[in-house]
C-alpha cells in the first residue's frame, strides 16, 4: 500500500486501501436513501460505530465543515472521510462508490426516455407534483433552522424577491454573495469551539494550490465558454459553477441548475422537473441530477458522454474545496466572521429555494385545483407522515398516471 506521506497525508492510525473504501461506500450509495441529513446518519453508523475508522469528535468536525462549504454536503462528507482513511485516492473512490449506483440510474433513465413526450405525459406531471412538496418541505425544514429570527427571515425574503423580479444566474451569485457580506456586517455568530486537530493531517500547501485552482476554474471557464462558443466548455461552466455554489443543502442546485439548463433551451423544463423528482427516489447524493441532465441535452455533448461531462464538473469543486479546506479547517471554525458571514448566506439560499418553488416549480405543476390536492397531501405525507420520499415520488406518479394530470 502506498506510504500516506507520498499522498501528501501523514499516516493515521490505521489506513485503507482506495478499493475497501470504495467497496464500503457502494454499499451506502445503494442503500443511503432520504437525501443528505439521512446520509449522515448511514454514515455515522457506518464509519463511526460499525468499522470505527473515525472517532465521534472527527466526524462531527467533518460534518460541521462540509455543512458550511458549498456543494454536496454528503458528498463531500464521504471525500473527506475517505482521504482521511486512503489520502486522496481513498477520497476519489468513497466519491466514486457513493455516486455510481444513482447516477447510472438516472442516465439510464434520461437515455430510456428519450422518445417519450414528457409533456402529455400523466406520470411526469405526478412527478412535477412531487417536486413540489420535496422542495416545499426542503424550504420548511431550511428556515426552520436557518432563518429562526427576523434579521435573517427578512433576508432570506429580500433573496426571494429579488429572485422573483430577475431571475438570472449571475443575480443567484450576487445574492449569494451579498448575504455572506451582510451577515459577517450584521449577524453574530459564536465561534465554534476548538476540535480534533484533523485539519492537521492535510498539507497547507496542497489545500491553498487546490483553491487556487477552483478560483481559476471559475474565472477562466466563462471566459473560454464566450470567446470559442464550445458547447462542451459551456456546459462544463454551467456545472462547475453550479458545484461551487450550492450552499444551504442539496436542494438549492435546482434553481442553480435551471437557470443554466433550461434558461439557454439545453433541456424543456418537464423533463428538467421529471428528472428531479425521478432523483428523489434513488440512494445517493441528489447532485447526481446532474448524469440525467447531461443525458438529456437536445444537442452534444448528450448521452453518456454528456452524462460524465455534467457529473464530473458539477462534483469538481466538492474535491477542491474539501482538499482545500481540510489544513485551514480548525482556525476558520473558530473565527466569529466567518460564522456570520455563513449564517447569512444560508438565509439567502432559502430565499432563492423559495423563490424557485414559486417558479418554476409550482407555476411549471399546479395548474388546476386537483394539481394542488394532490401536491398538498404529497406534501402532507412528507413533513407529517414522516413518509420516505421514494415513496412519496411513486405514489405521485401513479395518481398523475390514474387521474390523467396534464
Amino acid at each position: 500500500m502506498t506510504d500516506p506521506e507520498d499522498r501528501g497525508l501523514p499516516a493515521p492510525e490505521e489506513t485503507s486501501s482506495p478499493l475497501e473504501v470504495m467497496g464500503v461506500a457502494l454499499r451506502l450509495g445503494l442503500t443511503s436513501f432520504g437525501g443528505p441529513v439521512a446520509h449522515l446518519g448511514y454514515f455515522r453508523r457506518e464509519y463511526v460505530e460499525r468499522r470505527r475508522w473515525l472517532d465521534a469528535s472527527t466526524y462531527a468536525d467533518l460534518v460541521a465543515m462540509c455543512q458550511v462549504l458549498p456543494g454536496p454536503a454528503s458528498s463531500e462528507l464521504g471525500i473527506a472521510i475517505g482521504t482521511l482513511r486512503a489520502g486522496y485516492l481513498g477520497g476519489l473512490a468513497a466519491w466514486l462508490g457513493f455516486t455510481l449506483p444513482s447516477a447510472v440510474v438516472l442516465t439510464l433513465f434520461a437515455l430510456l426516455s428519450t422518445n417519450v413526450d414528457l409533456a402529455t405525459a400523466g406520470w411526469v406531471e405526478g412527478l412535477k407534483l412531487a417536486a413540489v412538496a420535496v422542495v416545499a418541505q426542503a424550504v420548511y425544514l431550511m428556515a426552520r433552522t436557518m432563518t429562526p429570527d427576523v434579521a435573517r427571515a427578512g433576508l432570506a425574503v429580500g433573496a426571494m424577491v429579488a429572485m422573483l423580479l430577475a431571475p438570472t444566474p449571475a443575480l443567484q451569485v450576487a445574492i449569494i454573495a451579498a448575504g455572506a457580506v451582510l451577515g459577517w456586517r450584521f449577524l453574530v455568530a459564536p465561534p465554534a469551539p476548538s476540535g480534533s486537530q484533523f485539519g492537521a493531517r492535510s498539507d497547507p500547501r496542497i489545500g491553498l494550490g487546490l483553491l487556487v485552482a477552483l478560483g481559476l476554474l471559475l474565472l477562466v471557464l466563462p471566459l473560454a465558454a464566450a470567446l470559442t462558443a464550445n458547447r462542451a466548455l459551456a456546459v462544463t461552466d454551467a456545472f462547475v459553477r453550479t458545484g461551487a455554489l450550492v450552499f444551504g443543502g442539496g436542494h438549492v442546485v435546482l434553481p442553480l441548475l435551471h437557470a443554466a439548463v433550461v434558461t439557454p433551451g439545453w433541456i424543456g423544463n418537464d423533463r428538467f422537473l421529471a428528472g428531479y423528482s425521478v432523483a428523489q427516489a434513488v440512494p445517493g447524493p441528489l447532485f447526481t441530477f446532474a448524469a440525467f441532465l447531461g443525458a438529456s441535452f437536445q444537442a452534444p455533448p448528450n448521452g453518456i458522454a454528456g452524462a460524465l461531462l455534467a457529473l464530473g464538473a458539477i462534483f469538481l469543486p466538492a474535491f477542491l474545496l474539501v482538499w482545500g479546506v481540510l489544513p485551514f479547517w480548525d482556525r476558520l471554525r473558530r473565527s466569529s466572521a466567518f460564522a456570520s458571514a455563513i449564517q447569512g448566506t444560508n438565509a439567502a439560499v432559502v430565499g432563492i429555494l423559495l423563490a424557485a418553488l414559486i417558479t418554476p416549480i409550482g407555476s411549471g405543476a399546479l395548474h388546476d385545483p386537483l394539481d394542488v390536492v394532490v401536491a398538498t397531501l404529497a406534501l402532507v405525507a412528507l413533513v407529517a407522515g414522516r413518509a420516505p420520499p421514494v415513496a412519496v415520488v411513486a405514489v405521485a406518479a401513479l395518481a398523475g398516471q390514474l387521474f390523467g394530470l396534464t
